[in-house]
């Protein structure tokens, strides 16, 4: 399978200092989680996403696609006030350690209902607005740009790498405990919706998949992630198996689902976080 290598872009003074803004507060007033950053979306939607990173020497952007509901109800200082234990939320800061932009992303304004994105996941106009998030990432810090969804964030972050095309394209995805077994007849019919629900055979970036041995949700199957790269057409592909950590008493259910658990990698943040930063710059997990 053919290699790709990342040409590095440098980092403009534009760039330096809209990151040393967002990770430096004001003393006057408490720590911020990031900039909110607001844009237009779908149907005249608003799109809200928290911009944070280091200081110097940032290498690439990753927008982040949290699992759940995917309404994580941004709030004034770019911090979540919903979803708080998801995987990728709290391994935010080890990927700004590891030199990597974070822009974590908010549900659309017309999907913040209990239920927030369901079958929205898999629709074009999601994936159309994940991209114009990529091409402001993009503009604002003239880095490459990556999707990272973990569970039911990996159907979008699958679905933003599969359609999106041009300047809104990713430049690579990465999926963690993706969601590939989904419940037909279900009273909420998007209950089914996975990663395989939209076309992966159109994503030719390069593609990392990580799930826990130990997993146990009965939507994100271990044995499944190696389905994943068998359809997509990546040009660097890796799927990862996590082992060890603190286990889960969650049983074969949806409890076995929620991010403090094997399905969130509890207790192994910061080493799936340095994984992923190792992939994205071009090397192996």
């Amino acid at each position: 399978m053919a290699m790709r290598r990342f040409r590095r872009v440098g980092f403009g003074f534009l760039s330096f200092i809209a990151i040393c803004s967002l990770a430096a507060p004001s003393p006057a007033r408490a720590e911020t989680c990031g900039e909110v950053v607001s844009l237009a979306g779908h149907d005249g939607a608003d799109l809200r996403y928290s911009l944070a990173g280091p200081a110097t020497g940032a290498r690439a952007a990753l927008v982040l696609l949290p699992g759940g509901s995917g309404f994580i109800k941004l709030d004034g200082d770019g911090c979540p006030r919903k979803l708080k234990g998801n995987s990728l939320i709290r391994s935010r800061p080890l990927f700004h350690d590891g030199g990597m932009v974070t822009a974590l992303l908010d549900a659309p304004s017309d999907h913040q209902g209990n239920e927030g994105l369901g079958g929205f996941r898999i629709a074009p106009a999601h994936a159309e607005d994940i991209g114009r998030v990529i091409a402001d990432v993009r503009r604002r810090t003239g880095l490459p740009v990556w999707l990272v969804g973990t569970s039911r964030g990996g159907i979008s972050a699958a679905n933003g790498a599969a359609r999106l095309t041009g300047p809104e394209a990713p430049d690579g995805v990465v999926m963690t405990s993706p969601v590939t077994s989904g419940k037909t007849g279900a009273a909420k019919p998007w209950v089914a919706d996975t990663v395989f629900s939209v076309p992966l055979e159109n994503v030719r970036m390069p593609v990392l998949v990580v799930v826990h041995a130990d997993d146990t949700c009965i939507r994100t199957p271990p044995n499944l992630a190696s389905d994943i790269t068998d359809k997509t057409n990546g040009s660097r592909e890796q799927v990862v198996t996590v082992t060890g950590g603190s286990g889960s008493s969650g049983g074969d259910s949806l409890e076995a689902c929620k991010g403090r658990s094997p399905h969130g990698f509890i207790d192994q943040e910061a080493e799936v976080a340095a994984g992923i930063v190792r992939f994205v710059l071009g090397g192996a997990y």
